[in-house]
């Protein structure tokens, strides 16, 4: 993983040490240090002094011969998501979506080839897949990776289909380039999304997209179901509509949040 950096600023030890927090995951929660060298490609010493010093800082903790990461980890990731305001925005409209559907949402944005989970709202229903926010799939093969591979520009998207996945999770089959690009167009038109059991069995799922305050698609919200439970007619039909309504609701929120004002604080008197 290290040692891609071509600017002159770059700092490989800094990515080294991101390597090592990133290869930690909901199929390795804890690891070796021979597991760290090995998923990172770095020298057992590299590694080592890594963990050590992540230890230190609080970021990893030592159980049992191995190393885990620790909940400060979580703090990286929702800087990001305070950031954007999106959350308190999109909390009170998904709540009010799983209400009237009974099933979960959630948000997630393009990184790369996967999408990335930002937001969730849950219902206790067990699916083929665990997911939390944080989470990453492969886009190609989910209905908010759609929407969002579907708001990109042509030149974009090519460059985003180009690169690898980054995700532990793999398609139940492969995509064809072409095809995908004739449902992106699709999708494009109509302005939502299906996915019907191509991540996972049993996984069955629609997505909308949500935009910033100039219409740009910045996100996308899905209403995820059982196929054993909901029929795709059913899920369109009824879950679909209020799944626009919600995320048109999002998308006017966050245009609201984004054009407040900025109001600086004076320094307090003497400084």
């Amino acid at each position: 993983m290290a040692g891609r950096g071509q600017g002159a600023d770059f700092v490989e030890a800094l990515a080294r040490g991101l390597d090592v927090l990133g290869c930690f995951d909901a199929t390795h929660p804890r690891r070796s240090l021979s597991d760290v060298a090995a998923a990172t490609g770095l020298a057992r010493p590299t590694a080592r002094r890594l963990l050590l010093t992540l230890d230190e800082l609080g970021f990893v903790r030592q159980v049992d011969g191995g190393f885990e990461p620790t909940p400060r980890v979580l703090g990286l990731g929702m800087a990001y998501i305070a950031s954007l305001g999106l959350w308190d925005v999109a909390r009170p409209r998904m709540e009010w979506l799983v209400g009237q559907t009974g099933e979960s949402s959630s948000m997630a944005q393009l990184d790369g080839s996967d999408i990335v989970y930002v937001a969730r709202v849950a219902v206790p229903k067990i699916i083929a897949l665990r997911v939390e926010v944080g989470t990453r799939f492969p886009a190609a093969p989910t209905s908010q990776g759609k929407v969002l591979l579907a708001g990109l520009a042509p030149t974009e998207l090519d460059a985003v289909l180009a690169l690898p996945s980054r995700s532990p999770v793999l398609p139940r089959r492969a995509w064809d380039p072409s095809a995908l690009r004739d449902e992106l167009t699709s999708v494009r038109a109509r302005g939502w999304a299906l996915a019907d059991e191509e991540l996972a069995p049993g996984v069955r799922s629609v997505a909308v997209p949500v935009r910033d305050g100039t219409g740009a698609v910045r996100a996308a919200m899905n209403v995820t179901v059982h196929a054993a439970e909901t029929s795709t007619e059913q899920l369109v039909d009824e879950h679909l509509p209020r799944l626009l309504r919600a995320a048109g609701e999002v998308s006017a929120d966050w245009a609201l949040w984004q054009s407040r004002p900025q109001v600086e604080m004076p320094p307090p008197d003497g400084h």
